[in-house]
């Protein structure tokens, strides 16, 4: 599945402004770009907006990761904001802390353009579905 119909299986994502950069098991990178239309008070990006980046690459993380055949549904997602975004373009990075039969975990680490963390965000997955022998 290459990484544009990956995003189209998530229409909200999609239309919220996320990219996909690149994907595979041990690495999901997206991002999304600071406009009007994703921004709070004084034109600061919304904290929504953040976590439907972090959503979206800590989902695709979970999928890559879980027996062929088997879903995922996320069951927790923690994030902190550590500051903010008035302009640029946000990456978010996903990467597995731990993959097991039952569930997945994941952390994402959502950057500014400096490098600087802008949030982090833990993710527990359901594994759902046959999960074989």
């Amino acid at each position: 599945m290459d990484l544009q119909e990956i995003l189209a299986t998530m229409p909200f994502a999609a239309k919220s402004g996320v990219e996909l950069v690149s994907a595979n098991a041990g690495e999901v990178v997206g991002r999304l770009a600071w406009s009007e239309d994703v921004t709070t008070t004084d034109r600061i990006m919304h904290g929504g907006a953040l976590t439907t980046l972090a959503d979206t690459v800590g989902a695709v993380s979970a999928y890559l990761n879980i027996p062929s055949g088997a879903s995922r549904v996320t069951t927790a997602s923690n994030a902190v904001f550590a500051r903010q975004v008035r302009r640029g373009v946000v990456t978010g990075t996903a990467r597995p802390l731990h993959v097991g039969r039952k569930t997945v975990l994941v952390s994402i680490d959502i950057m500014d353009e400096e490098g600087r963390l802008v949030s982090q965000v833990t993710q527990s997955h359901a594994v759902l579905g046959e999960l074989g022998p």
